[in-house]
């Protein structure tokens, strides 16, 4: 019934425009519409990824939930781990709508938000006192004159009430941000954000997140800067302003550009970074079923993320992928999800 129940409502959102529908989905979490179960987990399943010790590796991604609004219901979803946000020192409003597009041919969407959230004060509130394993992605104020201060500014201030930090360079929808990816500036940051971290009564793992369009040398001054910073991990990857091969008619829209089309480039990045780094890498971009999280893992990732998947899949994708990560796992003859990390990296490389 529940099912019946999810596809009517998903069919409905998918005739509204994309962002109120976006709205309405987090509405109906916190009315208690969505599944009320708990993560999925078994003995392949739970797997430590830079001392999270996760009931499995299905992760939601930032970006759906970016206000903390929603945490108690997306718990209750079948995801290891929730993360949350952009969240950034002051309030603000991001980039004028529209500004999220369905690629329905595609299986994709567009977004250019440009880090619209409510402001870490009233994120750090929210994340008081949360069930299961939820991170916060860090970001910058599009006016500051600090941008890099920002992101060891919203760590200072909501550290204490979260289980992971995520340093947001990657997003292509803030002017220059991605300039903050370069080695010498990029190592400047997470050098304020580590120092930001060990301050903290209890710090916490903090994964670096990147773009998909960075070039061969970009991707291994990324790798050394992380493998010398004292980071934790690394996450591959965020959106693509790349277009090819798409048929929407909203290909053209500015912005970042993530699911289906950018599977394949994303996953080639993370198994060319795995060989770079022995830190865990959390795989993202186009991530919609067991078998393109078993892909991932096995090119190299100890978790996945997804996000756009579940525009097309509903909420309960993340539960489903989960137990077909498990039969995967079991029929290739894996005890844990650690085993069969990196056992398909040549596939990618």
């Amino acid at each position: 019934m529940y099912r019946h129940l999810e596809d009517l409502g998903l069919a409905l959102l998918q005739q509204v425009d994309p962002e109120r529908a976006h709205g309405l989905a987090l509405m109906a979490l916190r009315a208690g519409l969505g599944p009320r179960g708990g993560p999925v987990t078994s003995q392949r399943l739970r797997t430590r990824v830079a001392g999270l010790d996760l009931p499995n590796p299905v992760g939601l991604a930032a970006g759906f939930d970016k206000n903390a609004t929603s945490l108690a219901p997306l718990s209750r979803c079948g995801f290891g781990f929730i993360e949350v946000g952009a969240a950034t020192p002051l309030p603000q409003d991001g980039n004028p709508g529209p500004r999220l597009f369905r690629l329905t041919e595609d299986g994709a969407a567009i977004n250019r938000f440009g880090f619209n959230n409510d402001g870490m004060a009233a994120i750090a509130a929210r994340l008081k006192g949360h069930a299961g394993i939820v991170g916060l992605n860090l970001g910058a104020n599009k006016t500051s004159q600090d941008r890099a201060g920002d992101f060891a500014t919203v760590l200072t201030t909501c550290g204490a009430h979260v289980d992971f930090a995520t340093v947001n360079v990657s997003s292509p929808n803030t002017e220059r941000l991605r300039d903050l990816q370069g080695k010498a500036a990029l190592a400047s940051l997470l050098a304020g954000v580590m120092a930001a971290n060990a301050a903290l009564a209890r710090p916490v793992p903090v994964f670096l997140k990147i773009a998909p369009d960075l070039s061969g040398q970009e991707i291994a001054d990324v790798a050394e800067v992380a493998n010398t910073s004292g980071i934790h991990g690394l996450i591959a990857t965020n959106t693509t302003l790349a277009r090819d091969g798409l048929r929407s008619a909203h290909r053209g829209e500015p912005g970042g550009l993530s699911g289906q089309p950018l599977f394949a480039a994303s996953t080639k990045l993370l198994a060319r970074l795995a060989g770079m780094t022995s830190l865990p890498i959390i795989g993202v971009g186009g991530v919609a079923s067991a078998e393109q999280a078993y892909h991932k893992i096995r090119a190299g990732a100890s978790a996945v993320q997804l996000y756009t998947g579940l525009v097309y899949g509903g909420i309960r994708l993340a539960a489903d992928i989960a137990r077909g990560l498990d039969d995967l796992l079991a029929r290739d003859g894996f005890a844990t999800v650690a085993d069969a990390v990196g056992t398909g990296r040549d596939d990618w490389i």
